[in-house]
């Protein structure tokens, strides 16, 4: 396979890389400009850039992009002798190109009606792993299929959260609030997802964190989720209300990264 092929593939995988190019080689270097390879977590996945001290240098750069996550690309310029630590002279410009994956970033949706059919094709092309709950199979099947998709049938969907990874945001919208509340009961009482948001109205909330309240949560616990869900923007389309819940998680997200 050439390396865009590799590249398709491990993109089609969800799998984070780096794509390195060598931009220029001046003087005595160890492969022609244009030359690529690509880097995992795992390390030189193709290609190469010549071997030897450079392509050591540029793999331990690339490894560190991937460790931090860093999405924006670098460009460098190594002299051989001064930077790489070779005996030849000679200069050479890399371009590392990071390709995030799914990344860390977990979303659940329990609920896979009207509002998620249109949500979660909004969500797939983002860096994040999404897990979706239901209880209704049919509706579950109408959802496209993706490498960082996940669908659950569940007749107790409630019963998932507590396998749900740490840090996961949280989305409510099943048939009823009925059906959100003891999802919601144990999302509010574990205290590990740093944003839960249900669909609904102000009188929906309002009764939800009475209910919650009888039920022994806290007011500090019941007030952490966030109803109506999504900006205050468009109609009640269900596309223009799943943009709006897509815009206010990538809100919260930037808005949490930042205080962490």
């Amino acid at each position: 396979m050439t390396i865009y092929e590799h590249a398709v593939l491990l993109e089609n995988e969800g799998r984070p890389f780096v794509l390195v190019t060598l931009v220029e080689a001046v003087g005595s270097t160890p492969q022609d400009a244009a030359a690529k390879m690509i880097v995992t977590q795992e390390g030189l996945h193709s290609g190469t850039i010549g071997g030897g001290k450079v392509e050591a240098a540029a793999l331990k750069l690339a490894s560190e992009v991937l460790t931090s996550g860093e999405s924006r690309p670098r460009f460098v310029n190594w002299t051989l002798k001064g930077d790489v630590g070779m005996t030849c002279g000679g200069s050479v410009k890399l371009y590392f190109e990071p390709h995030a994956g799914p990344g860390s970033w977990n979303i659940a949706v329990f609920g896979a009606g009207h509002i998620g059919q249109a949500l979660v094709p909004v969500l797939i092309p983002l860096p994040a792993r999404i897990t979706v709950v239901d209880s209704r199979a049919e509706w579950l099947e109408r959802l496209p299929g993706a490498s960082n998709l996940r669908v659950i049938h569940s007749e107790a969907p409630e019963s998932l959260v507590e396998s749900l990874p740490d840090r996961a945001f949280l989305l409510v919208m099943t048939m009823g609030h009925a059906t959100d509340r003891p999802i919601l009961r144990r999302a509010l009482s574990g205290g590990k997802f740093p944003f839960i948001g249900v669909i609904g109205s102000d009188a929906k909330a309002a009764i939800l964190r009475n209910e919650l309240a009888s039920d022994g949560l806290t007011q500090a616990q019941v007030s952490r989720f966030h109803c109506p869900v999504g900006l205050d923007f468009g109609t009640n389309h269900p596309h223009e209300i799943a943009i709006s819940i897509a815009a206010q998680l990538i809100a919260e997200r930037d808005r949490v990264q930042a205080i962490r």
